[in-house]
């Protein structure tokens, strides 16, 4: 049985976790920033990489104290090398570089995006190649034919601004705190989406992308007028994002070819209200729908263990360089707009 050390610390979440070749999580540790971040309503990069550093090999010990291991019970030691906020992408690597090089174990620098994307076949061991993945987080939307271990085909993605920031960002307009995804779905359950008239950006486009910047706007201006109840706002705004995201993935089913199943991960992908939405779309097609459980959604250690499991036997030199960014698909072709998170 191999097992691998996987590290996460692109974003505001420090974790750690032990995953084997037979999909089993010996042992996971998150240190969350929830608090840290909340009084600014939204992630401030130099009080993550702070929190990074001193949380980090303290959560290693544990979670290898938790399975009952040592470095030496180990294969391999994968981190993500990015894309991320720079800062905590450095402290994750230069970590797993220092043990790596310690324990004399391979490291493999796995991309954060890769760990999203094949974070479903860890929950999921019937889930084969090919197939198509919406991805959605607080800093990315796009849509991939997953092809394989390091294939992926981008189809789609955001001109603008990725969804998990435009939850965020409502949250932060209604008031309800951070992280906003969570609270505005719970909201978003009181209200009545028919009160409050937003845009569906892109829906109906030949265009294959997705954009929110506009959305975001028009919930800006909906809560400026004081005309309407925030309940609404954020029911209105849940329903626009689902019909955007429905329509965009409807679009690239009819030209990925053949799939084995529609999935989706990242942060966004806990949205129950997403969720259902798409298995519609599955099933209005004849697939399978796939979604990791909810703790493989939210940025995790586990997943980037398992990227390093489907990754095992190449390992990367002592020298990999941490990437701000780093897309799955560098072939794909550049989308208009500025800020693209591609």
């Amino acid at each position: 049985m191999a097992t691998v050390l996987g590290i996460e610390s692109s974003c505001d979440e420090t974790a750690a976790a032990l995953v084997t070749d037979g999909r089993v999580i010996l042992a996971q540790r998150i240190a969350s920033q929830d608090e840290a971040h909340r009084p600014y309503g939204g992630v401030v990069p130099e009080i993550a990489a702070r929190a990074h550093a001193e949380r980090l090999t303290p959560l290693i010990e544990a979670t290898l104290a938790d399975a009952g291991m040592t470095l030496a019970d180990v294969d391999a030691i994968a981190a993500t090398a990015g894309p991320g906020l720079i800062g905590g992408v450095m402290v994750g690597l230069v970590t797993a570089k220092a043990l790596a090089m310690a324990s004399d174990k391979p490291l493999i620098a796995i991309n954060h995006l890769e760990g999203h994307a094949l974070s479903p076949r860890l929950a999921d061991e019937s889930l084969g190649f090919p197939y198509l993945l919406l991805l959605v987080s607080g800093g990315h939307c796009q849509l991939l034919l997953v092809e394989g271990v390091g294939r992926y085909r981008r189809l789609g993605t955001t001109i603008d601004d990725a969804l998990g920031e435009a939850f965020d960002k409502t949250a932060k307009l209604l008031g309800l705190g951070y992280p906003g995804g969570p609270a505005v779905e719970r909201l978003a359950r009181e209200g009545n989406a028919k009160r409050v008239p937003l845009p569906r950006p892109l829906v109906g486009s030949a265009e294959p992308h997705f954009s929110f910047a506009g959305l975001k706007s028009a919930v800006m201006r909906a809560k400026v007028s004081g005309h309407h109840d925030d309940a609404d706002i954020a029911a209105a705004f849940q329903q626009a994002a689902i019909d955007c995201l429905i329509d965009r993935s409807r679009r690239a089913l009819h030209g990925a070819g053949p799939v084995s199943a529609l999935v989706v991960a990242g942060g966004v992908a806990a949205n129950q209200a997403i969720r259902s939405a798409l298995e519609a779309l599955a099933a209005e097609h004849g697939l399978p729908f796939v979604a990791p459980p909810l703790g493989l959604c939210t940025d995790n250690a586990a997943m980037i263990a398992w990227a390093g499991i489907e990754r095992l036997g190449q390992s990367d030199p002592l020298d990999t360089p941490a990437r701000p960014r780093w897309p799955l698909d560098p072939t794909a072709e550049a989308v208009r707009g500025a800020g693209v998170k591609a």
